[in-house]
């Protein structure tokens, strides 16, 4: 265990301790700030200093400080101040000495609202941001975690484009606009997504991140916003006011309040695994060392791949994260949380926030990336990694098994996949059908990432075919088309890939846009990409109107037929079969007897990824055809009475019998 920071303090004031599992452990609920308009009571948890500061402030980023009052000593490694005074508008910062040495000024850590770019801690009522019938608020109903459909929006790509007729253009508030329409009439925003049908949005890091200056709001700025500033605040730059610490609070809310309405939950893209920078991050600045991973030799151990990685699996690491969650599902009603390189986290801090979270309401959710962008000093076998996901029940992870099974490889972009034609990935499709759980009817030898099943159920996996990350679904398959291949038949390529993901076992998951054919011009990694790049363009809806209504329609199967929502692993077993496909490149499966109370008593789904069509032979009996050639019809296209059914071209066909 490497030795902690202050052993080497000269100062008899400061505590030393061997090593950091010898640090005190606050478990109270009152760090950073506790308002009331009587008096404020400010509290940091600081083990290591020898003095700590508080700075009162009268503006969020200009002027010196108006008060310096020092903290005294309270229990278990916090530092605490009581001011007996109406401090609402104020701001603060905390400054510790560690060392002998001074180090710069923090708003801390556990801190809830900041002035503009998020230096400075602002001191505000929190019961004056709650929106005209917050207390009303409740979460969209839910029955099943295997009912959730989830797409993945970035709060300014969902707005900017001068075709959205959205007023508040990159802001929390486009989210509350009724009535927006495209230059051709057609819905856009908050009402296309009720008219497309998902159940759940999932925003891209909507917490304060670095990258941004909210001082130059009408600059052309643009950033994912994977470079945390300050966890428990929003981000200054999707508010109409950064200045005004309460208006982005306020706005955010009435953006999951909007959402909420429209029968859409939320969930929020959180980034615990490293900050934007190390040495001088908000939690290295209050206990240097301790909030973050080391290598023997002292330099930062980086698997986010972003100079750092923060340690989870130290108490006040694991404190912090779960209690931000569970802030984030309380004050802000949130209905669920993706974890960001989340193999970068220890299993038992995420079975944690799993356990926390089921205290609030144990139907949010919580799913994150099995994995990370680079080596870490702390073991793998400890770590949420897919291959340890029977591990973090409830919780679900991401499978690149579909993904580059469907499109090809992530890393050449050139590399096709199943829906472009190339044979040889069918048990990789087939693993993805059932949700990567064991079935006895795959080879999993023949996987190309996984060699066994790595989830207790098929609700612990994420099924996608693209995401913010690498080339869109509509670029890599441009990227990667055969030769020949044609526009309408790369549109035949998108509508396949969708239609396995919408037909597999596991949780569904679209990128936002990828319904419009969605575009980024070949940018594979886009995250300070202009909005030329990134915005969805509406008018697509209009160009792309058989895809989208090809889309609505797989969710409008899906939600309507539980038989593609069986939930666990026994279900699947027992009720989902694969035919003996006789040619490459074709997978068929059956789900038979009503699967879960289905009103369709046999269900027939088979996938061409063949560029011709083929004959292949299906079970004796009469078929109703829902699915074919592109088109869905969930009344019926035709009924099939033959044993020989010819597939047509880079599709699926889905036939059901009563």
């Amino acid at each position: 265990m490497m030795l902690a920071t202050g052993l080497l303090c000269s100062c008899q004031k400061t505590p030393k301790y061997a090593s950091y599992d010898d640090y005190p452990i606050y478990d109270g609920s009152d760090l950073e700030l506790t308002y009331t308009p009587e008096a404020s009571t400010f509290k940091v948890w600081a083990p290591t200093a020898s003095e700590v500061k508080l700075l009162l402030y009268e503006d969020g980023s200009e002027d010196g400080a108006s008060r310096v009052l020092n903290m005294k000593r309270s229990e278990k490694g916090t530092w605490k101040l009581h001011i007996k005074e109406d401090l609402e508008g104020k701001f603060y910062t905390f400054q510790v000495k560690v060392n002998e040495r001074w180090l710069d000024e923090t708003p801390g850590m556990w801190v809830k609202a900041t002035g503009v770019n998020g230096k400075r801690a602002a001191i505000i009522d929190m019961s004056k941001t709650n929106p005209a019938g917050w207390e009303m608020d409740v979460r969209p109903p839910l029955k099943d975690e295997a009912d959730i459909i989830l797409y993945e929006v970035h709060v300014r790509d969902f707005s900017m484009s001068p075709n959205s007729g959205i007023k508040n253009k990159g802001k929390f508030l486009a989210f509350t606009e009724h009535g927006t329409k495209n230059t051709m009439g057609q819905a856009t925003g908050i009402d296309h997504l009720k008219e497309l049908g998902i159940t759940h949005v999932h925003l891209l890091p909507s917490f304060d991140f670095a990258s941004i200056d909210e001082t130059k709001p009408n600059d052309n700025q643009y950033n994912w916003g994977y470079d945390p500033l300050n966890y428990n605040v929003p981000e200054g730059s999707y508010s109409t006011n950064p200045y005004d610490p309460a208006v982005r609070i306020k706005e955010f809310k009435q953006m999951v309040q909007a959402l909420h309405q429209s029968g859409i939950r939320v969930v929020m893209d959180v980034v615990y695994n490293h900050t934007f920078i190390g040495e001088n991050s908000h939690l290295n600045l209050l206990v240097p060392g301790y909030f973050y991973r080391m290598k023997p030799d002292g330099s930062w151990s980086n698997a986010s791949g972003c100079g750092n990685e923060t340690a989870s699996e130290r108490a006040m690491m694991r404190k912090f994260i779960v209690e931000s969650v569970v802030y984030w599902a309380t004050e802000y009603h949130i209905d669920g949380f993706r974890f960001d390189l989340m193999g970068v986290h220890d299993i038992e801090t995420m079975n944690a926030v799993r356990l926390a979270l089921d205290k609030v309401d144990p139907s949010i959710c919580i799913y994150g990336e099995g994995w990370t962008a680079g080596p870490s000093v702390f073991p793998e076998e400890k770590r949420a990694l897919k291959k340890n996901a029977k591990q973090l029940d409830g919780i679900a992870v991401f499978s690149d098994d579909i993904r580059d099974a469907l499109k090809g490889s992530w890393q050449h972009p050139e590399i096709p996949g199943f829906v472009s034609g190339v044979d040889s990935l069918e048990e990789s499709v087939k693993f993805g059908v059932v949700g990567s759980i064991q079935h006895s009817q795959i080879d999993y030898s023949r996987l190309i990432y996984s060699k066994e099943p790595y989830v207790n159920d098929p609700t612990q996996v994420i099924s996608y075919v693209s995401c913010h990350d690498d080339l869109c679904l509509a670029d890599k398959l441009r990227s990667s088309k055969p030769a020949g291949a044609t526009d309408e038949e790369i549109l035949r390529f998108d509508k396949l890939a969708q239609t396995i993901v919408f037909t597999s076992q596991g949780i569904p998951f679209i990128y936002a846009g990828e319904e419009l054919f969605r575009t980024k011009k070949g940018v594979h990694n886009s995250y300070q990409s202009p909005d030329s790049i990134n915005q969805i363009n509406w008018d697509n809806k209009t160009v792309f109107q058989d895809l989208f209504e090809y889309y609505r329609g797989l969710i409008s199967m899906r939600k309507a037929h539980p038989a593609f929502r069986l939930g666990t692993q026994k279900n699947v077993q027992q009720y989902l079969h694969f035919l003996d496909m006789k040619t490459p490149n074709v997978v068929a499966f059956t789900l038979t007897d009503n699967a879960k109370g289905d009103t369709w008593r046999n269900i027939l789904v088979i996938y061409n990824g063949n560029r011709k069509s083929v004959m292949v032979e299906i079970p004796e009996g009469e078929w109703n055809l829902v699915c074919n050639d592109g088109k869905i019809n969930l009344t019926g296209i035709a009924q099939v009475k033959t044993t020989a059914f010819v597939v047509a071209p880079s599709s699926a066909s889905i036939l059901y019998q009563l």
